[in-house]
């Protein structure tokens, strides 16, 4: 009896585990949301459980394993949109969890989804892309309470959906909400007034920390957003976005280690087995590749690297994180294990929270939050070109063209021995670029490159310190060191009186930004 008890047990395990989901990709033509006989499914569009990656037939029609804790999603081809919700998030997945998620996490995740549907049916909607688009991107929103909350819908939103230009979607890079998983709603509220459709990576403040396992770290997530794993065309461009959170960390079962899963990898390999090879891939995740310091050990390397073997046939390829709170530009090469004909680059993306909403308040009642590399809170907005992009970093409430911020002493002596220099904070910069500054129109001269502290950000934070009255806030973190300082020193041969001095600066994509200060020099006998 035990026996046949057994092997009854494994055929039923067995045939559950061989269940599959099947259903059709449809031109939804009258819009219904349903597949209506009289409308054609789309043939060559790619569907994923998450891992595997299968291309419809002729006839729209697909077939997938399925288990139990399965997301089933549609990859929008070019051309075409997907449905979305109300708040403008793309509806392109169907969650099967028949059981629903842990019932004793904190915060609620998906609903039981019961038994698998006859048809997981995708309806989708033509839409004209140009090769020549722009995005907005977004890095850490991160409020941990819905005062904070008020500040991102103040300082950011308010600014953007009035300034978003022409952006066809946006990408928030992880950290939507600070730990408190109930802030979602809200935040959803707050990027839905920008009218475009927006997709979202899962950062580490977004899970649910009582998962004993990474697969079951994002359930409210999922109840929220859908997939963290999936991928979209747009133009003639391949997103694919990733979490990169490993929680909890494997070596341990403490804390949170950034890598992926082997199941991850394999969906990205498997996805791009039927991407044409000349299209710009985009890769999204939260938590950046490189080490924020030299002995960092933040990533799974051989996850890196595996990534990287997956993304050799692509010469063309775009990576972007948030995380660190800093802004920085990381290239890689062979050196870093890359083997492609140029090097990879990652845009670690500056926040819409700075550093977490510190310091005092600006002209609109929003704390300035200043990064602790000196890079001022804002946003991006990204213009492809057919395979290629630009990157423009936008500081919020400055004009477009606030890319460089300089630190000049007011005054200094005259002809006489003087440390102090020049100073400016390219906040897109990174040391592949040259910095040139001159004073008083004369000639043009290279800067010094510098990885070190940006000393208007130090003063700030040290005014704290030096205060005998608190001010309202919340003090800034203390300084680290920026990846885009440049100096250059002062000439003994000023003359008395006033002075200017120019920076400029040709970016990685050929725009010139330039900015200008003055100081003074005086006769240090004239003050004895």
């Amino acid at each position: 009896m035990k026996i046949q008890l057994i092997i009854f047990s494994f055929i039923s395990t067995f045939a559950f585990a061989q269940q599959t989901a099947t259903g059709y990709v449809f031109e939804d033509v009258n819009r219904n949301g349903i597949k209506d006989k009289k409308e054609k499914g789309i043939a060559h569009i790619s569907v994923s459980n998450g891992v595997e990656v299968v291309q419809t037939e002729a006839d729209g029609k697909y077939t997938l394993p399925v288990q139990d804790d399965n997301i089933i999603f549609v990859i929008k081809p070019s051309q075409y949109m997907t449905q979305k919700n109300a708040s403008q998030l793309p509806q392109f997945f169907y969650n099967h969890k028949p059981n629903g998620s842990p019932k004793d996490f904190k915060y609620a995740g998906v609903k039981p989804s019961g038994e698998l549907p006859k048809e997981i049916n995708f309806p989708l909607y033509p839409q004209k892309e140009d090769a020549n688009f722009q995005i907005l991107v977004f890095g850490d929103p991160q409020p941990y309470d819905l005062k904070e909350m008020d500040y991102f819908k103040r300082g950011i939103i308010n600014e953007v959906k009035n300034n978003k230009k022409n952006a066809v979607f946006g990408i928030s890079l992880g950290d939507l909400v600070g730990d408190n998983l109930n802030l979602h709603p809200a935040y959803i509220d707050a990027v839905k007034e920008m009218g475009l459709p927006w997709y979202n990576v899962m950062g580490n403040h977004d899970m649910n920390y009582e998962a004993k396992d990474d697969k079951l770290s994002d359930e409210t997530f999922e109840a929220n957003f859908g997939p963290n794993n999936y991928a979209f065309n747009y133009g003639n461009v391949h997103f694919i976005i990733l979490d990169d959170i490993l929680y909890p960390d494997p070596r341990d079962g403490k804390s949170y280690w950034g890598g992926f899963r082997k199941e991850q990898l394999d969906f990205v390999e498997n996805d791009l087995k039927h991407v044409n090879p000349n299209q710009l891939i985009v890769l999204s995740f939260h938590i950046q590749l490189t080490p924020e310091n030299e002995n960092d050990d933040h990533f799974r390397m051989e996850d890196r690297q595996r990534l990287f073997s997956i993304l050799k046939p692509f010469q063309n390829v775009l990576m972007m994180s948030a995380h660190t709170h800093k802004q920085s530009q990381f290239f890689y090469s062979k050196k870093e294990g890359w083997d492609g004909m140029k090097p990879i680059h990652e845009f670690n993306a500056g926040t819409t929270s700075g550093d977490w909403y510190s310091g005092t308040a600006d002209e609109i009642g929003v704390p300035k939050s200043v990064m602790r590399d000196g890079t001022y809170r804002g946003y991006s907005f990204i213009n492809f070109k057919d395979n290629d992009y630009e990157i423009t970093y936008k500081v919020a409430g400055k004009s477009e063209d606030y890319q460089i911020n300089l630190w000049i002493p007011k005054v200094i002596p005259f002809k006489s021995k003087n440390s102090a220099r020049i100073v400016a904070n390219f906040f897109m910069g990174s040391k592949n670029d040259e910095l040139e500054y001159r004073i008083d129109g004369g000639e043009w001269k290279k800067m010094d490159y510098t990885e070190s502290i940006d000393p208007e950000f130090t003063d700030s934070v040290l005014k704290w310190d030096t205060t005998n009255e608190l001010f309202v806030g919340r003090r800034p973190n203390n300084p680290e060191n920026s990846r885009h300082i440049w100096t250059a020193p002062f000439s003994k041969k000023l003359d008395l009186g006033k002075h200017e001095v120019e920076v400029r600066v040709k970016d990685l994509y050929g725009k010139v930004y330039t900015a200008k200060s003055s100081f003074e020099v005086k006769n240090t006998k004239a003050i004895q």
